[in-house]
């Protein structure tokens, strides 16, 4: 149980309709008292109250709502001041919670200590900062399956079928003549189906870190080929200055859009040549940086005439990645789509409806495999997590090889203790400072 009382303001910065002051530790009920004076506060309920500070001296007509320990958000007892959203009227109330007693919270405090008393394990803690980070619909909704704690559970589940093989095991080292050895078939199978759920659980991470963090897609190509008509027509805005002069564009705008609830950022870049001038070259070397760092090249060529060398050149460099190709003016003729045949390519124009539909397709298809992300459930959202989760299945692997190779079942006993341990990291089970302090120095104050 934390000594000291803590307090902060939870509402963004600004001027609002409320804004909220929140306090939680042991000296709350001391707090509420002082500064609601002449209320009794009956938990959980809302009550209109007179807001005084240290020496009395109104403050405000507020709601206030008290939460005792244990059934509050942090676990202890807390108290939120629901004021007018002026930003003088929430901070003179903090600087009376503060003048009475309580301290400033550091950021993430509150959700820590919420953490520390068992209210929540720590992938949900990150949740919480997750769901306050999420910039989309499918970002929020990512985050907010992985706050009900169903990743901890499951992974208990697969720790909990790793240490029935352990005690199988460890029962015929230590009493061989009265524990026979395990049934080396059925461990095998065990040891397969807990792989299998973390090969699962690892995939369902990759789908949330591409919601949580979107997928960058480079529209590159050859000068006047199309690629700022093509940001505006998925956007639906004249967001890029189109011209018919070669080198128009000199430097990289970004936009983002949604396909299938992910987020997709946008990055138009300046034509690529051989022969430019040097301010034009500045461009294209950016060109070349921001295609670099892309998950996906959305390739535009001029496809109603022959490729010129830039195009090949380009179609020789991405040949290797994940990329999309795309034929446009089709309107204009097919000559150079027909002449060079690359399968999948999309072959259209940047004003047809139905060409925008395939080139979404194939960004999904080539960025997250096309299919509609599975948003419901919980999944690994931190790199600390897919280690631990690679580290397990590397031990499990090992100690599945050692069965296959016909070596004798105790030797597969350290290999998953170590798999045990490392989903300890998961599950929340095992924690480091460091790990803890990490994960909240996400948060903002007042969380």
């Amino acid at each position: 149980m934390n000594a000291d009382t803590i307090a902060a303001i939870a509402t963004p910065p600004g001027r609002g309709a409320i804004a909220i002051v929140r306090a939680s530790g042991p000296g709350v009920r001391d707090l509420a008292s002082r500064m609601v004076p002449n209320v009794r506060l009956h938990a959980h309920r809302a009550h209109h109250a007179r807001i005084v500070d240290e020496r009395g001296d109104a403050l405000d007509d507020a709601i206030a709502i008290f939460a005792p320990a244990p059934h509050s958000y942090t676990g202890e007892d807390t108290l939120e001041l629901h004021v007018h959203g002026s930003p003088v009227v929430a901070r003179e109330v903090l600087r009376a919670l503060l003048a009475l007693g309580a301290r400033l919270a550091d950021p993430g405090e509150f959700t820590r200590r919420a953490f520390l008393n068992g209210k929540m394990d720590l992938h949900a803690a990150a949740a919480v900062a997750d769901l306050i980070d999420a910039e989309t619909r499918s970002a929020a909704r990512a985050a907010l399956a992985n706050l009900g704690g169903g990743l901890a559970a499951r992974v208990r589940e697969l720790r909990a079928e790793i240490t029935a093989i352990v005690e199988e095991c460890s029962g015929a080292i230590d009493f061989p003549e009265e524990v026979p050895e395990p049934d080396r078939a059925r461990i095998a199978a065990v040891l397969q189906r807990v792989c299998e759920a973390l090969d699962a659980l690892r995939r369902d991470g990759e789908v949330g870190r591409l919601v949580r963090e979107g997928v960058t897609v480079a529209i590159v190509g050859p000068p006047n080929a199309g690629k700022s008509s093509l940001l505006n027509a998925l956007l639906g805005d004249e967001r890029a200055l189109v011209s018919e002069i070669a080198g128009t564009t000199r430097d990289t705008i970004e936009e983002t859009i949604s396909i299938d609830g992910v987020r997709v950022r946008l990055v138009d870049t300046a034509g690529i040549r051989e022969h430019a001038d040097r301010l034009e070259a500045a461009g294209i070397e950016r060109t070349h940086r921001a295609l670099a760092s892309a998950r996906v090249a959305l390739v535009v060529l001029d496809g109603s005439r022959d490729l010129c060398a830039d195009a090949r050149a380009l179609l020789a460099e991405t040949a290797g990645r994940e990329r999309v190709v795309f034929f446009n003016k089709g309107d204009l003729g097919d000559v150079g789509a027909r002449a060079a045949a690359i399968s999948g390519a999309v072959c259209g124009s940047v004003r047809d409806a139905e060409t925008l539909r395939s080139l979404r397709a194939a960004v999904a298809r080539i960025g997250w495999g096309g299919e509609v992300p599975d948003l419901e459930r919980p999944h690994l959202a931190s790199l600390r997590e897919f280690d631990a989760v690679n580290a397990a299945l590397a031990a499990l692997e090992q100690a599945r090889a050692t069965l296959a190779g016909g070596q004798p079942t105790d030797l597969i006993v350290g290999d998953l203790q170590d798999a045990f341990a490392a989903l300890g990291h998961v599950s929340g089970d095992i924690a480091a400072e460091e790990v803890v302090t990490g994960v909240f120095a996400r948060f903002c104050i007042g969380k």
